[in-house]
């Protein structure tokens, strides 16, 4: 390992520790705070995006200047515009038996691409500051220098507005073993992975939790029903947007036979060029590396870039090259995902063999990212849908606009998941969601301990299982025989003194009532009885006891067996209104 590299790994333990110290007081930010931050942070974005493209851009050979500018304003205003009122901090939702509370979840390790450098940042910024997590950013080699300018322009608009300096950081040495020691720091709480498959699967085996992304390799298909010349818009709009940078860009059309003719009509009339087999072929050689990966050279170029390295012409203006295609795989390089303005052809016989054909695209580099139909006809959209191993099947509209969120109702976002389908852990448009966990207070529904059943009495008296006494009954029952019971004491008279030459009799116990439940009921003994009248213990006391005996001034008597409530027993214990017998 070289020195480089060794720095490189000493930057991102740094980094990510402080980087921890700054969550730490971010965590502690209220909503309004953290709102503020980011608010300052998307202005200062918006303000800077059309420099920032073109830094982006000629730092890395990619795309066009005025493209990356309009991807750079829809991170730094959709997306906050979007997500701005979404609740990040406390009580996010109260559904009276359960209500949720929001958690950040620490140091976010975000992995920013050169196709889209700047607009990555931005929104992977936004985001984990939304969530009151910090960031470290490891850039693309060949982007490090826009994205460190994008980092600084946000970072200064958030510290000035209360930020820890240290909350948001770009790593200044890029490399391999520098981003493989951020994403296995013992500090580092999720991933953010926008990049090749290498990487996305290197997140997935670090250990933390990550949102790594697929690549696209889009199919769209046009059905007999759909408006064409709509149709063949919004592809070209799509495809050569950035000069197809984006993951979700349209890689092959799809065509129903009847229509074929006269979608290869409208193309060519809207800037689409179609070759023929020999110049198919030759731009088929440069799509792909001797080693059958897709070629570096050709990402992010324009058409007539792409056909002057091939050594093709092709006529002025042409905004896309096209070529028919008979098969998928490493023998047929058209079907690949280009990322330019290059598209492969398929025509087909009706929805089925489409969906096939379109599920044989996904398969071969695309599994579970997008999907794209142009039909009239809602319900075959949604049975396309149902058929594609897609996280996102966009209709009648850009695949590339439709998935980020930018022209349908899609949450706005840079980093699309695929789902199971593509190996990611999510199929959705990741979000501030995704960076926060759920506490969960959940309230009792379905009682597992109901109330604990009365201790028996001397004389058991047999349950009625079919009938249930509430406890409203209960008490209901003992303040009757307590009200009965006390008037009976007031109106006794003092009892005759018995013959000397008799044994007094024991007091019979009163007669225990009816009830299915076991009863509660205890006999109170004056402290004003005679000596020769005995004392006999109660079976129960509760707080209400003590406090009559304690007005009345009277003993309870008890014994081992007499149960007591725990607040009668602190109660009687202060008051001493306790005989044992």
């Amino acid at each position: 390992m070289g020195d480089k590299d060794l720095v490189a790994q000493q930057e991102a333990r740094d980094a990510v520790e402080s980087a921890h110290i700054a969550w730490q007081k971010l965590a502690a930010f209220d909503q309004a705070k953290v709102d503020a931050i980011c608010d300052a942070m998307s202005a200062a974005a918006l303000r800077e995006a059309g420099r920032l493209g073109t830094l982006a851009h000629e730092e890395t050979g990619f795309g066009r200047p005025e493209d990356k500018r309009e991807k750079n304003r829809f991170a730094a205003e959709d997306v906050w515009n979007h997500f701005k009122t979404l609740k990040t901090v406390g009580v996010v939702a109260d559904h009276g038996d359960i209500v949720e509370i929001a958690s950040p979840r620490g140091v976010v390790a975000a992995i920013i691409p050169s196709t889209n450098p700047t607009s990555t940042a931005i929104f992977k910024i936004i985001i984990a500051i939304k969530a009151r997590n910090s960031v470290v950013l490891s850039p693309h080699p060949s982007a490090a220098r826009c994205i460190a300018e994008t980092t600084r322009v946000m970072r200064d608009a958030a510290v000035a507005n209360g930020l820890p300096a240290e909350a948001i950081h770009c790593l200044e040495n890029s490399t391999i073993e520098g981003t493989e020691a951020l994403m296995q720091h013992k500090r580092t709480a999720v991933i953010l992975a926008t990049g090749g498959i290498g990487l996305v699967r290197a997140a997935y085996s670090s250990g933390k939790p990550a949102f790594g992304v697929g690549p696209g390799n889009v199919p769209v298909y046009i059905d007999s029903s759909a408006d064409i010349k709509k149709a063949i818009a919004d592809i070209l709009t799509g495809t050569c947007f950035d000069n197809g940078t984006i993951c979700a860009s349209e890689q092959s059309v799809v065509v129903d036979r009847a229509i074929a003719e006269a979608v290869r009509a409208e193309f060519t009339a809207q800037g689409g060029h179609f070759l023929d087999r020999a110049s198919a072929d030759a731009v088929g050689k440069i799509l792909l590396t001797p080693q059958r990966t897709l070629n570096a050279a050709i990402v992010g170029k324009s058409a007539a870039h792409i056909a002057e390295l091939a050594g093709v012409s092709i006529p002025q203006g042409v905004r896309c090259l096209l070529a028919d295609c008979d098969g998928v795989g490493r023998d047929h390089p058209w079907s690949i995902e280009k990322l330019s303005p290059t598209l492969a052809f398929f025509v087909v016989d009706g929805a089925e063999q489409a969906a096939a054909r379109c599920r044989e695209i996904l398969q071969f580099g695309g599994m579970g990212h997008t999907a794209g139909m142009h039909s009239r006809d809602r319900a075959a959209a949604i049975r396309f849908g149902e058929l594609m191993p897609a996280s996102r099947v966009i209709i009648n509209s850009p695949t590339t606009h439709g998935a980020i969120g930018l022209s349908t109702g899609l949450p706005p976002s840079m980093t699309l998941g695929c789902g199971s389908w593509g190996g990611n852990v999510t199929s959705d448009n990741v979000s501030p969601v995704h960076l926060i966990d759920i506490k969960r207070v959940a309230f009792e529904t379905k009682p597992v301990n109901r109330q604990a059943a009365s201790p028996a009495p001397a004389r058991a008296i047999a349950p009625t299982p079919s009938r249930k006494i509430s406890r409203d009954a209960i008490a209901t029952l003992v303040d009757s025989f307590l009200k009965d019971k006390l008037a009976n004491v007031t109106a006794e008279a003092e009892p005759a003194p018995a013959p000397i030459a008799q044994k007094p009799e024991p007091p019979k116990p009163p007669a225990v009532p009816e009830s299915p439940v076991r009863t509660i009921i205890h006999e109170l003994r004056p402290t004003q009885e005679s000596d020769n009248k005995p004392r006999v213990a109660v079976d129960f006391v509760s707080e209400a006891d003590v406090r009559m005996a304690v007005d009345k001034g009277e003993k309870i008597f008890i014994n081992s067996k007499t149960i007591i409530t725990p607040a009668a027993r602190d109660l009687g214990g202060e008051k001493d209104v306790f005989a044992r017998v």
